[in-house]
């Protein structure tokens, strides 16, 4: 088997790290975003049950039909204020922002902009 690499065991600690202190609650949900090389992805997640409250993602019909980004910036901040919306819908409006071992920069903070934007706290 392949040695990871040092970017993705780096990853992988930064993760855990992190992860070690984030918990989401009823009160306080987890906001958790996963970047990939094309797509952003959020979720709003309550970890004493399991239960993901709401979703979003690039890959989501209302991303697509406005499609046309002309960033990926552009298109995780869009993300952000998708799924706050979603969540606000279903009564949440105080989150704990887990960046799951990704930098708070670029795409990452794009979605965070966007969710508190779209009227969530954190």
């Amino acid at each position: 088997m392949a040695k990871p690499s040092k970017k993705n065991r780096t990853h992988e600690k930064r993760k855990v790290r992190v992860r070690k202190k984030l918990f989401g609650t009823q009160d306080r949900p987890r906001l958790s975003v996963f970047r990939s090389a094309k797509h952003i992805y959020a979720q709003v997640i309550i970890d004493e049950t399991g239960q993901t409250i709401a979703g979003a993602s690039t890959l989501d019909k209302e991303a697509k039909d406005k499609g046309g980004f002309e960033s990926k910036v552009e298109a995780a901040k869009f993300v952000g204020k998708l799924v706050a919306q979603r969540a606000k819908e279903k009564g949440v409006t105080k989150v704990v922002f887990d960046r799951n071992g990704f930098l708070y920069h670029g795409r990452v903070k794009a979605v965070s902009t966007g969710a508190r934007d779209g009227g969530l706290e954190f």
